[in-house]
Order: C-alpha cells, then sequence, then structure tokens
C-alpha cells in the first residue's frame, strides 16, 4: 500500500494568507527530529503537506498562497516514532498539526502556527482481523480503499464507511473529526463503528482505549478522542467493528411533491425501524441538477444491503411510506447514476478556476427543527450579496433526526471572494444554530467553523477548554483549531 494525499488543487506561488506567529525550529531541535525519522524541509514539499480541501484555500492556492506553512513535515513510521516527534515537541513548544489524506474541507490539518506537520501516512496497513468477532485493527494512516481491499478481499468482511472523500481519505481523518460514511444509515457513523483506539499524548505518552463491547469502566475515553481533530490527542491505530460482506442488494429511486413530504417519508421509515444503508433525498433544484428532473420533482433514492429476508421487509417499509405522502416510483437508472458519480469532486476545482465561491455547510437537527432550517438556512444564504444558489439534499438519517446539506454558490468580483465566502457561512450557520439545528454533522470544525464553537456548545464549551488544558497544558497539539483559545490570536476570519 502506497496511497499518498491527493493535491486539492494547482499551488501557484509560495506565499502565506496567514500571518500568525509562527514556531521556529532550532538547528538542535531539527537534529533531534531528524533522528528520530523521515524530516523534510524543502520548501515546496512543506508547502504542498500545510494545505487541504477547504475550499476557500483553493481560491488561496491559485492567488499564490497557502494558509500557512509547517517550518517541518515529519514522516514517522511508527507509534513509537510518533511519540518521539511529540516528546520533543513538547519540551520545546513545537506546534504539531496531524494529518492523514488532508481532505478536510474546514482547513482541519492547516498548521495555523507554523510547526511540525505530522504527516501519518507512512502508518499504512491492515494489522490484523478478528474474522469471529469482526473486528478490524488497522493503522491511522491507511486510505479508504486499502482498507476495504484487504478485509473483503481477503476476509470478506466490510467496515461499511464509504465517506464521498473515501479514496483521498484516512482511517485516522475519518476518526478525527467524526466522519460519516454514505451507507451511515445501515452502518453507522466512524463513532459508531470504531471500537478502541491506540492515542499518542501531547507529552509522547501512548496510551490505549475501549477494546471490549458495551464496555461501562466509567466515561468511553475512545469518544473524547473522535471528533477532536487532532486537539487532544495523536490517533496512531483503531480497532474497528466489520459486518460480512453483504450477500444482496435491493435498490429504488421515487419521486415526491414536496421536500417536506420527502423528508416525512424518511422520518416515517426509520420511526418504523427500516433503516436502508442509503436514504437520500433532494429538494427541487438538486434534483434537476443532479438527476434532469423538472426542479419541482425531489428525488429519493433508497439503496440497501445485506441479508435478503431483512433488505425487502426495509424495502417494502420505505415503499409503504413513499405511497402515503403521494410519491410514485421513478426510473432506478437514477441510483445507478448516483453510484457512478458519488465520490466525483472535479466540479470544485472547476468552479474555483472561474472565481466562484463554493463549498457545502452539513448539518443535523431533529426531525422537528428540519422543515424550517431547511426555509430558512437557503433564504439566508441566497441573502448575501453575489449569492448565485443554495439548494439542500438530506443525506443520512437516524431515530431523532436527519443531516441537511446545503449547497451554495456565488460570483463575487474577485477581491470580494473571501467577505463573501465568510458572509455566507456567517449567514446559513446563524440560521441553523437559531433554528435548533448543530454546528457540523460529518465534516467538523478545523479552521473555518472555529469561529461559531463556543456558541454551539454553550456552557459545555468551558469543559472542552479544560479538557485541553489538561491533556495539552502547552498547547502544541493542532492549535487555533475547535475554536480553542490560543496565546495569539489567528487572524481570519
Amino acid at each position: 500500500m502506497s496511497t499518498r494525499p491527493t493535491p486539492p488543487i494547482e499551488l501557484l506561488g509560495s506565499g502565506e494568507r496567514l500571518d500568525t506567529v509562527g514556531a521556529v525550529i532550532a538547528p538542535e531541535v531539527l537534529a533531534e527530529l531528524t533522528a528520530i525519522g523521515v524530516v523534510v524541509i524543502d520548501p515546496t514539499d512543506v508547502a504542498e503537506a500545510s494545505r487541504d480541501w477547504w475550499p476557500l484555500a483553493l481560491h488561496w492556492a491559485l492567488a499564490g498562497a497557502v494558509p500557512r506553512r509547517a517550518t517541518v513535515l515529519c514522516r514517522p513510521d511508527s507509534t513509537e516514532a510518533v511519540a518521539a516527534v511529540l516528546l520533543v515537541a513538547h519540551r520545546h513548544g513545537i506546534p504539531v498539526t496531524a494529518a492523514g489524506g488532508r481532505s478536510s474541507v474546514v482547513g482541519g490539518t492547516v498548521p495555523v502556527f507554523g510547526g511540525i506537520l505530522l504527516d501519518l501516512t507512512a502508518l499504512q496497513g491492515v494489522i490484523s482481523v478478528d474474522r469471529t468477532s469482526g473486528i478490524v485493527e488497522v493503522w491511522a494512516g491507511t486510505f479508504g480503499p486499502d482498507l476495504e481491499a484487504v478485509v473483503r478481499d481477503e476476509h470478506r468482511l466490510t467496515v461499511g464507511h464509504h465517506p464521498q472523500s473515501m479514496a483521498i481519505s484516512t482511517v485516522g481523518g475519518w476518526l478525527a473529526c467524526r466522519g460519516a460514511g454514505q451507507y451511515s444509515t445501515r452502518y453507522g457513523k466512524i463513532e459508531d463503528i470504531v471500537v478502541g483506539l491506540e492515542v499518542v499524548l501531547a507529552d509522547g505518552q501512548v496510551i490505549r482505549t475501549g477494546g471490549s463491547p458495551a464496555a461501562a469502566v466509567g466515561p468511553d475515553l475512545t469518544q473524547l478522542f473522535v471528533g477532536s481533530e487532532g486537539t487532544l490527542g495523536v490517533i496512531t491505530r483503531a480497532w474497528l467493528r466489520a459486518h460480512p460482506v453483504p450477500f444482496a442488494e435491493r435498490r429504488a429511486a421515487y419521486g415526491l411533491p414536496t421536500f417536506e413530504a420527502g423528508l416525512e417519508v424518511c422520518r416515517s421509515a426509520l420511526r418504523r425501524g427500516a433503516t436502508p444503508a442509503v436514504l437520500r433525498l433532494y429538494d427541487g433544484p438538486e434534483s434537476a441538477r443532479s438527476h434532469g428532473q423538472d426542479g419541482t420533482t425531489c428525488v429519493l433514492l433508497v439503496v440497501d444491503e445485506g441479508d435478503a429476508l431483512l433488505i425487502d421487509s426495509v424495502m417494502a417499509v420505505v415503499e409503504g411510506c413513499v405511497a402515503e405522502q403521494g410519491g410514485h416510483r421513478h426510473d432506478d437508472a437514477l441510483v445507478e447514476g448516483w453510484m457512478q458519480h458519488r465520490n466525483d469532486t472535479s466540479a470544485l476545482q472547476g468552479l474555483t478556476r472561474k472565481g466562484f465561491v463554493v463549498d457545502t455547510m452539513e448539518i443535523a437537527a431533529p426531525w422537528s427543527r428540519l422543515p424550517a432550517i431547511f426555509d430558512a438556512a437557503r433564504a439566508a444564504l441566497l441573502s448575501v450579496p453575489h449569492a448565485r444558489t443554495a439548494t439542500c439534499h438530506l443525506s443520512h438519517s437516524y431515530l431523532d433526526g436527519a443531516c441537511l446539506y446545503f449547497t451554495f454558490a456565488a460570483t463575487p468580483p474577485p477581491a470580494e471572494v473571501e467577505s463573501t465566502y465568510v458572509a455566507m457561512w456567517d449567514a446559513g450557520t446563524r440560521a441553523v444554530l437559531e433554528h435548533g439545528g448543530n454546528l457540523s454533522h460529518h465534516h467538523g470544525v478545523g479552521l473555518n467553523r472555529g469561529r461559531f464553537v463556543a456558541e454551539a456548545l454553550g456552557d459545555a464549551f468551558s469543559v472542552l477548554v479544560a479538557v485541553k488544558q489538561a491533556l495539552d497544558p502547552r498547547n502544541i497539539l493542532n492549535p487555533g483549531k475547535l475554536g480553542l483559545p490560543t496565546n495569539d490570536p489567528v487572524n481570519w476570519p
């Protein structure tokens, strides 16, 4: 296995957008790091490693700048090497930003204060598989296709985690941002799939969490690190639940008269216990853009896999719910079209090169709040000057609510690209929070959403700050993320 991170767009210069105070690594400290393992100081390689798929940073790249360059790039190939790097960083107060596939779309792996970019992709491969229990032990730097190839081909298992970024993201990245795969209604999000973790703390200490089913030994420490985006520790190894490769699959497409009717189909199906692997509902404009519809029909795509007896029942429940809402069976070829193009991200680069501001905002909320959020968020996004479109689809469903995934675009003058981007995120996020939605469903916080975290968590934000201070008193792990306080200001937005 030798999968490497995929550059998001061409980098046309060597400037930096953020003017935060950067870390200085003395020659003797660099010598310590070099003695541990592979260290890269070539400016071009370091600049390339210092960026991810954050859409705003794509504009910066075309203007000749990365958000911020790391001082040095380290590629450890073992847990012991990761621990040694962190011990050096802890002693000297050097920031460390952990990165895998660098597919974050929120600036999650941008080294805001320079320092060490810790590339974990040398920690790659499946270590062991317990076929009887269905548990896979895997290094954090393993890319999605490599993981699935081994567990399917050699063990007839599947982890069932298939995010859109599957080909360019790693196990550690999924865990760091609480990622969701496109089949999550069947298999769960990554926090439901993970059994246990190996984590290196800020001072180099290595710990193991979890490992037993349904344990009741105090708080679940695995979940403390899942979603912490590298701010509390560096995940080096994971144990994941796996399922037998499914024996059967069923697909169906439906048309609904309104998005609200589609929401009710999804809600009632989940409330009746039907959990198809895929349950994707598109509003009228997205149904037209992605599925060739007339702009009024809302398309619902359904896919399930597993035991034939079970999935036949699930599909029957969904079809009954569709009938109750005045929907109709549509051309099942729509499902095949989505399956063929679901991981295509080329439109982002093309629109960015043309000067478009374009991004997605995924949130989740209880079923009772979703109709209001659907209306309010789209209206708020479209109220921003230069906005062109704001559309929505439902991508993940649960017993108590679902994820709405908004896509928005604008065509501002070149000098207003950044201000328009910030304004659209401000408008959309405020509308979601004010109407009872959460801040993020699976993309995480990174740098882009950091300014909203204190508001989103309320009084509980102080607990997050206290945990950070306890585990990382020198604030070296991914500083500037999750809205956590830093010694120096981050001059964005």
